[in-house]
């Protein structure tokens, strides 16, 4: 992998993990456009090298809620934040199931599948739509709805449909706040991308002599900082009442992949 593809797939990853198209399935367009060969463990160190990117990125925004949320999960006495901070570990619940029992099977997708990823996009389109003509609600995350939440994010594992977009979406129409969904959505996928890093890190065989380490150090800091706007960017969107513009731009893109991978 060159450097200008690390770094157009750091900005996409950056971009598209908070925004609400799609990272996964933008990131096989990407791949495609590219004609990317990149295989076997250059291609696990790169896709390693996007995500804890971003994973950092959602930390430093999110650092004072991080911080007290594992104060409160190991406080002595229940309060707030460790209630919360059960709600994200029940949310993954789902995620984890599906990672377990179907690792393989979800691997298959993966392979610039665009016929799977244009039809995911629309979903999400649909999914966005629908969130955007949820009535405005003050609701909380309860117990029930993490569940629910973390349901849908397994889906979302599949490449095209977008995780944020479906669970910000999903949560409004459950009736939680705004602001509230899209900081459950953004704390609650931290754990699975930690775990899913540590794991790909696990599968290593060993460094390959020839793999060139700078177009890595390039995507990591592109997600990086691109993530950093994206996920303050995104919170604003949601609060706001903005989601319309990226179903719209879901349908379209989806539509343009559909076409493009019939031809």
């Amino acid at each position: 992998m060159n450097t200008i593809e690390a770094l157009v797939l750091g900005i996409i990853q950056g971009l598209t993990e908070f925004l609400p198209i799609s990272s996964s399935g933008h990131l096989e367009i990407g791949k495609a456009l590219f004609g990317s060969n990149t295989i076997g463990q250059e291609s696990l160190f790169i896709t390693i090298a996007l995500h804890v990117g971003t994973a950092l990125s959602t930390i430093l925004v999110f650092r004072k809620d991080i911080l007290s949320l594992i104060k409160g999960l190991f406080a002595s006495k229940k309060n707030e934040n460790h209630t919360f901070a059960l709600k994200i570990i029940i949310s993954m619940v789902p995620a984890v199931l599906v990672g377990l029992f179907l690792e393989k099977q979800i691997a298959i997708l993966f392979d610039q599948n665009l016929l799977l990823v244009g039809a995911m996009l629309l979903l999400t389109g649909i999914i966005l739509f629908w969130g955007e003509k949820a009535p405005k609600a003050s609701g909380v995350v309860s117990t029930q709805k993490a569940l629910y939440l973390g349901i849908v994010q397994a889906i979302a594992i599949l490449p095209g449909i977008s995780r944020s977009g479906s669970t910000i979406a999903t949560a409004v129409i459950l009736g939680i706040d705004r602001e509230k969904a899209a900081r459950f959505s953004f704390l609650m996928v931290l754990p699975l991308i930690f775990g899913s890093i540590a794991k790909s890190l696990l599968d290593f065989e060993g460094i390959p002599q020839q793999l060139n380490l700078f177009p890595l150090l390039v995507g990591f800091f592109a997600s990086f900082v691109t993530g950093v706007f994206a996920c303050q960017w995104m919170i604003s969107l949601v609060k706001n009442s903005q989601l319309i513009y990226f179903s719209i731009y879901c349908f379209l893109v989806g539509g343009i992949t559909l076409m493009y991978g019939l031809l």
